[in-house]
C-alpha cells in the first residue's frame, strides 16, 4: 500500500485527497499545513492524521513513502530538496515543479543520487480531448503542423493576488505565464514538434503586481511551422477562453474548455468532437477547473510502484516545459530578443530568492 503525506492544504489539496480516495492501492496517511485550520479541515473530512510541521509528520510516520508537495510554487524547490536530503521519500509535486530551470535540474540530480522518484503533476495531459489531439498529431491525421496557437483569456482581479503574500511575485509565483499558463505551455510542448526559438513581450495591465499578467509570444518549429501564444489574466469581468488550435496540412483541430476538456473542432472527423469532450458536470466546485487528471496521475503512480510502468512525465518532458517557460521570461527581460530552445535558459527574475516570503512558508525542524 502506498501511503501519502500531503504537505500543503490549499486550494487544490482537497482535489488530491479525492483522487487518492478513489484510487486503489494508495491512501492518505497524514496531512500537513502551517495553518492548523486548513490541515484540520482535510483531516476531519478524510479521517487522517494532521500536522503543522512536515518534519514531525515524516519522523513519526516512517511508513509514508510518497509525499505530495502542494505548497506555494516558490517553495516547491526548497521543500523538495529538504525532504529528499533528510528523509529520502518519493515526491509528487504540483505544477510547476519549480520556477527556475537550474533548480529543476538540481532536484532531479539529487533525487537520482538518493534513489528518490519524482512525479510531476501535469493533469491536463490526461484529458480525453488532449489525448485525442495528441494521437491525431502523432498519426499525422491533420498532417504537418503549420501553425499552433495558445490562447488564454482569464480574469484574476486584484483580490486574487491579495489572498497570499506569495501571489504575483517573481520569487514564489510568476505571472500569467507561470501560474495559469504552465498547463498550456506543457500541452504545447507535448503536442508540437521541436520548438526551436521564441520571442516574447509582456505587460502588467489589470493588477498591481510585480509580475506580468499579460504576455504574447511567437515561436518557430523545427519543421518550419510557426506558433503564437497569448496569455492574459487581465480579461474582465470573467474567464473567457483557454484553447490550443492546430492548423495542419490536412486539417484543423482545437481543444478548449475550463481545463482543455472540450474537443471543439476536429476536421478529420467532426463526429468525434462530442465523443472526446468532457463537461466535468459531475465534479463539484473546483473540480470543474482541475478536471479528472489528478485521478489518472495517482493511478499512474500506483502502476509505477506495482507494475514498474514508467510514469508518463519524465525529466525530459518536465525540462522542456520549464526551459520554455524560462525562455519566455528571458526574452521579455531582453525586450523581445529571440531565444534559442536548444540550450538551458535561466530567467534572472523568475524564481529569484526572497527570504522575506520564504520564511513565512518555511517549516523549521
Amino acid at each position: 500500500m502506498i501511503k501519502v503525506g500531503i504537505v500543503g492544504c490549499g486550494r487544490v489539496a482537497e482535489h488530491h485527497c479525492k483522487a487518492i480516495l478513489k484510487t486503489k492501492g494508495i491512501q492518505i496517511k497524514a496531512v500537513c499545513d502551517l495553518n492548523y485550520k486548513k490541515a484540520e479541515y482535510l483531516s476531519k473530512i478524510y479521517k487522517t492524521k494532521l500536522y503543522t510541521n512536515y518534519h514531525q509528520m515524516l519522523l513519526e510516520n516512517k511508513d509514508i513513502n510518497l509525499v505530495s508537495i502542494i505548497t506555494p510554487t516558490g517553495m516547491h524547490y526548497e521543500h523538495s530538496i529538504d525532504i529528499i536530503k533528510k528523509y529520502k521519500r518519493d515526491l509528487l509535486i504540483e505544477k510547476p515543479i519549480c520556477l527556475n530551470t537550474k533548480n529543476l535540474i538540481k532536484i532531479y540530480k539529487l533525487a537520482k543520487s538518493k534513489r528518490v522518484k519524482i512525479f510531476p503533476v501535469f493533469q491536463n495531459r490526461y484529458n480525453i480531448a488532449t489525448q485525442r489531439l495528441a494521437t491525431a498529431v502523432k498519426n499525422k491525421e491533420i498532417g504537418e503542423i503549420r501553425t499552433i496557437n495558445v490562447t488564454v483569456r482569464w480574469c484574476r482581479p486584484q483580490r486574487y493576488y491579495n489572498l497570499s503574500p506569495w501571489r504575483g511575485t517573481y520569487s514564489h509565483d510568476g505571472g500569467a505565464l507561470t501560474n495559469q499558463g504552465i498547463h498550456y505551455v506543457n500541452i504545447l510542448n507535448y503536442m508540437a514538434s521541436e520548438i526551436t526559438e521564441l520571442s516574447c513581450i509582456s505587460a502588467t495591465l489589470g493588477a498591481k503586481i510585480e509580475v506580468e499578467d499579460t504576455a504574447v509570444a511567437i515561436f518557430k518549429l523545427k519543421n518550419k511551422g510557426v506558433g503564437t501564444l497569448e496569455i492574459t489574466t487581465a480579461a474582465r469581468p470573467d474567464d473567457f477562453e483557454g484553447s490550443i488550435t492546430i492548423v495542419g496540412s490536412k486539417g484543423l483541430a482545437k481543444i478548449s474548455g475550463f481545463a482543455l476538456n472540450n474537443l471543439e473542432i476536429f476536421s478529420p472527423n467532426p463526429k468525434e468532437q462530442k465523443k472526446y469532450s468532457d463537461s466535468y458536470k459531475d465534479l463539484a466546485d473546483r473540480g470543474k477547473v482541475y478536471g479528472r487528471g489528478h485521478f489518472n496521475t495517482y493511478e499512474d503512480v500506483v502502476l509505477h510502484y506495482r507494475r514498474k510502468r514508467k510514469y508518463p512525465v519524465n525529466f525530459k518532458e518536465c525540462f522542456k516545459s520549464i526551459n520554455f517557460l524560462n525562455a519566455l521570461y528571458c526574452s521579455y527581460e531582453k525586450n523581445g530578443k529571440w531565444i534559442k530552445l536548444n540550450k538551458i535558459n535561466i530567467s534572472k527574475r523568475l524564481g529569484k530568492s526572497s527570504e522575506k516570503i520564504s520564511k513565512i512558508y518555511r517549516t523549521k525542524k
